[in-house]
C-alpha cells in the first residue's frame, strides 16, 4: 500500500501521523518506508534524529537526478536511509528540495515519484508519504504516485473551510492522472473531546457523509516529548493513551483497506 498523508494547511499533524503510523507499521514486521516530501525535513527528523541532513542520499537527490544531475538509478533503493527503528526506512528531505520544484514542473516531472516507488514495491510492502503544507509539484506527484489519502483534520472552522477544497483535489487527481486513488478518510486529530466546538464540526462532517474515521487522536504533551527524543510513540512510550489511539487508527484503516 502507498498511503499519502494531505493537506494544505500547516500544523495538523501530516509528519506525525506519517511517522507514527509508519513505525507501528513496522514494528509488526513489515518492510515500511516513509518518503518525506516537506522541505522542512520534519518526518525525516522525527525519524532520523538531529543528523538527518547527513543522511547518504535523499529525495533531493532523486529529483536532481530526475532532472539529469546524474544517470537516474535503475534501483531507486539507493536513496533510502535506514532509521535505528527494525523494518523501517526514509528517504530523506531537506531545505534543499524547494529550490527544485520550478524545474520540475517545468520538465514536466510529475510521474518520476511513482515509478520509483513502483519499483520500491518489491522491498517495502508498505509506503508512506508526507507532504508540504501547499498543492504543489511535489504533493501532486504524492498523490500521482500514492493509492490511499489520509487528510488530517484539526477541528477548527479555518480547517473545515478548506477541507473541501481537499477533497476536490484528491478527485481532480484521481480524474486526470490516477484513478486508483482514494480517501481512506480524514483523521481528525489534536481532538479535545471536552471542548464544545471540536465535537460540533465532527458531527457535522459526519452528517454530510464525509468519511471521517472513528478514531481520534488527541493533544498530549507526549507527542512534543516524541519528537524531542526522535522515538515513534510506539517505542518511546507504547502504553500511554496517544499511543493506543494510534493503533487503533493503524488497526481501523487496516480494516477499511
Amino acid at each position: 500500500m502507498r498511503r499519502v498523508v494531505f493537506n494544505q494547511k500547516g500544523g495538523v499533524g501530516k509528519s506525525s501521523i506519517t511517522a507514527n503510523l509508519a513505525a507501528i507499521s513496522a514494528s509488526r514486521g513489515i518492510p515500511t518506508l516513509v518518503v518525506d516530501l516537506d522541505p522542512q525535513g520534519n518526518a525525516s527528523q522525527y525519524l532520523l534524529g538531529q543528523d538527518y541532513e547527513d543522511a547518504v542520499e535523499g529525495i533531493t537527490d532523486f529529483f536532481r537526478d530526475c532532472l539529469g544531475f546524474r544517470i537516474l538509478p535503475d534501483d531507486p533503493a539507493s536513496y533510502v536511509t535506514e532509521t535505528d527503528f527494525e523494518d523501517l526506512a526514509v528517504i530523506a528531505s531537506g531545505p534543499e528540495l524547494a529550490e527544485l520544484e520550478p524545474k520540475l514542473a517545468a520538465k514536466h516531472k510529475i510521474y518520476k515519484l511513482r515509478d520509483a516507488l513502483v519499483n520500491l514495491e518489491d522491498r517495502f510492502d508498505a509506503i508512506y508519504i508526507d507532504t508540504p503544507p501547499a498543492f504543489n509539484f511535489f504533493t501532486l506527484s504524492a498523490l500521482i504516485a500514492a493509492e490511499g489519502c489520509l487528510i488530517p483534520f484539526d477541528c477548527d472552522d479555518f480547517s473545515r473551510r478548506a477541507l473541501y477544497r481537499l477533497l476536490e483535489n484528491v478527485e481532480e487527481t484521481r480524474g486526470d492522472h490516477n484513478p486508483d486513488l482514494h480517501v481512506e478518510g480524514i483523521v481528525i486529530n489534536q481532538f479535545m473531546s471536552r471542548a464544545n466546538l471540536p465535537a460540533r464540526l465532527v458531527e457535522e462532517l459526519f452528517n454530510e457523509g464525509l468519511p471521517v474515521l472513528e478514531t481520534r487522536i488527541s493533544t498530549s504533551v507526549k507527542m512534543r516529548e516524541s519528537h524531542e527524543q526522535s522515538t515513534p510513540l510506539v517505542h518511546l512510550a507504547p502504553r500511554h493513551k496517544l499511543t493506543e489511539q494510534f493503533l487503533a487508527l493503524y488497526d481501523e484503516l487496516d480494516y477499511v483497506a
